[in-house]
């Protein structure tokens, strides 16, 4: 049982107890989070690599005053142990608990939602200036992971730093991770230092040391300035940030809090923006995570004694069944490649970069570029490329999906994972958006697989189609089978129920709640077609129309917000094709930013579960409500 933890309700706790007492606490927090990711899964190793400098920022700062701006905030448990959550910390993630990321409606100490890299050092700095123009005088620190500083956006803001912005520190944990290991050249900019970590002391020894030469000792002194600067620029990171203006300091030891808190009392003065470049061991205090730190960011519910996980669904998910038949795929076709910004592992490509290192590439957090090094490759139609990416990541480079996939007509297949509701990790992460942006773009093909065999089926044939070709799925269990993989033809939907009483029009998974739907109406006498219409765009137009000439009720379902989706679309087919009969039924997500929660939860919140449409057709279609009054 925590002791201290449990005695603090706001960081001024935190400042009355002394390093010794700090040193307990922290012991008590990496325990409270590894108990509660044990029960609820999360966001681990992050957070147990976070907990002195967490501390050490509340011991010397005055949050929520002072502003603390996570940049992706799924290293901000600590940070919500300590600013009056210890109570909730158990439903982290859960139904109504605690959200997994930062939340503005959840704290005031929680100043923006943050699900996406990079985006911490530009709201810090518009948050400064802001502060600035009101003439207010609180710190603000964003708080970086190393892996953001492969973001555009990170650079960005970067470039626009004033050389005479105060009280703004910028505190970089650098755990040479992201989701996966870090890549590209940015990341050897830091390992420099990391591995010469006497550097700063070595060219400080140097210029008092010719300071003190007799007569000569000033001149030689600015001289030997020269020299530091040499020394700087071979072995460290220091010159890469002091090029944008900042005073860079570090690195320091993330884990020790006698070290922390001085220097962190010290940069409150600084006349100049800072960056404080702190090592941090993803992982810290659980030697399964820190031994295998990709595996446990993001974890399951596990077994704290063993530090195995609990066992997972017998089928495997839609991720996975991606994962092992593009690397069938690239065995039997050599000029398949798969990209993916980050994700390596929660998109089940860690076979396919293993097999075919030079053919599977994670870019880092660099979404646009993903999508763009996509099209790159795909030009000149020599090689087949699958941009492998999450659906809440794949917004962020929109406009790189215009103009230089669809609009320069190249056959990128983008495989989009994580399309629909994403429980337990909240608002910032659902994939509800996609079809909408997707469908805007001309040429482009929209398709959603109810099943793992199906999703197969769409990726071995989507390269025939020689268009732009996104294939959405959630990150859920899915049915798959041994039958022979066929071709699917572009546009064409399947019928997989027929009935004459309605027609009941299901995306993907939805089709399982269509058919629960259908057996709730049966009961009424009601009889439903189901349809699967595989494609979202091109629609399947001779299909629809015979159904809409013989049918007078019409239901769409999807998991995906009705603003732009699936229903939109085809209310829009309606109309443009002149069915003023028909009486149409969407259901979808709502207009509304959706929390965390299960997916059962959230979708028996919005009403998207079978009872509760079957209801709501009743109620909507008076013919039928008089039909089953009737029977």
């Amino acid at each position: 049982m925590s002791e201290i933890l449990k005695t603090i309700d706001s960081p001024s706790d935190v400042q009355r107890l002394s390093n010794e007492s700090l040193k307990i606490l922290c012991a008590e927090i990496r325990q409270t989070i590894i108990d509660v990711m044990a029960i609820n899964g999360g966001h681990l190793a992050s957070n147990l690599g976070m907990v002195e400098l967490s501390v050490a920022l509340h011991k010397v700062f005055q949050s929520p005053d002072d502003k603390f701006i996570f940049d992706v905030s799924h290293q901000s448990y600590p940070h919500k142990l300590l600013t009056g959550r210890y109570e909730k910390f158990s439903q982290i993630r859960q139904f109504k608990g605690l959200c997994g990321f930062c939340n503005p409606k959840e704290s005031p100490h929680d100043h923006f939602y943050a699900g996406h890299a990079g985006t911490a050092l530009s709201l810090a700095l518009g948050v400064a200036k802001n502060r600035d123009l009101t003439k207010r005088q609180e710190h603000i620190l964003p708080i970086l992971g190393d892996a953001s500083l492969t973001c555009g956006l990170t650079l960005e803001a970067l470039n626009n730093i004033p050389k005479d912005l105060k009280r703004f520190i910028i505190v970089l944990n650098d755990n040479k991770m992201s989701i996966a290991e870090n890549v590209g050249a940015i990341t050897h900019i830091l390992s420099r230092l990391i591995n010469n970590p006497k550097t700063n002391k070595l060219y400080q020894e140097i210029e008092n040391l010719l300071a003190k030469v007799p007569a000569y000792g000033s001149m030689l002194a600015k001289q030997g300035h020269k020299l530091r600067e040499s020394i700087k620029n071979l072995v460290s990171t220091a010159p890469f940030f002091e090029q944008f203006n900042l005073a860079y300091v570090g690195p320091v030891d993330g884990h020790d809090i006698d070290k922390l808190i001085p220097l962190l009392e010290a940069l409150k003065d600084a006349t100049q923006p800072v960056l404080l470049h702190v090592l941090t061991v993803k992982g810290k205090g659980m030697d399964t995570a820190t031994q295998n730190p990709i595996t446990w960011h993001g974890v399951r519910p596990f077994d704290k004694v063993t530090g195995k996980f609990l066992p997972a669904p017998n089928k495997p998910t839609f991720s996975q069944i991606f994962g092992r038949h593009i690397v069938k795929m690239a065995q039997n076709d050599p000029s398949l490649l798969a990209i993916t910004p980050a994700t390596p592992v929660g998109a089940c490509l860690t076979e396919f970069m293993s097999k075919f290192p030079e053919r599977c590439l994670d870019v880092g957090i660099a979404e646009g570029h993903a999508v763009t090094f996509c099209g790159g490759i795909a030009y000149g139609k020599k090689m087949k490329v699958v941009c492998s990416v999450y659906a809440t990541f794949l917004q962020r480079a929109f406009d790189n999906l215009f103009q230089d996939v669809c609009l320069q007509e190249l056959p990128v297949v983008f495989a989009v994972d994580r399309g629909g509701i994403s429980g337990p990790d909240g608002s910032t992460h659902h994939g509800i958006y996609d079809i909408a942006f997707l469908n805007a773009m001309p040429n482009m093909v929209i398709a959603q697989p109810r099943d793992g065999h199906v999703l197969k089926e769409l990726l071995e044939s989507a390269f025939s189609w020689n268009r732009p070709t996104a294939i959405r799925y959630p990150n859920m269990a899915a049915d798959e089978s041994d039958a022979p993989i066929a071709p699917r033809e572009l546009g064409q939907a399947e019928v997989l129920a027929k009935g004459h009483d309605i027609v009941i029009i299901a995306l993907g998974h939805m089709c399982q709640t269509a058919f629960k739907v259908r057996d709730i109406l049966l009961l009424r006498g009601i009889e439903a077609t189901i349809v699967d219409p595989v494609f979202v765009k091109p629609l399947d137009s001779d299909l629809f129309c015979d159904l809409l000439m013989s049918h007078k009720y019409i239901v769409t379902l999807e998991e995906h917000s009705l603003n732009g989706g699936l229903g939109s679309i085809f209310n829009t087919f309606i109309v443009r094709n002149k069915f003023h009969h028909v009486h149409v039924l969407n259901f979808g997500i709502p207009d509304t930013f959706l929390e965390q929660g299960s997916n059962r939860e959230l979708l028996q919140e919005i009403g998207l579960h079978p009872e509760a449409i079957a209801l709501q057709i009743l109620k909507e279609f008076s013919s039928l409500k008089e039909l089953s009054q009737v029977l």
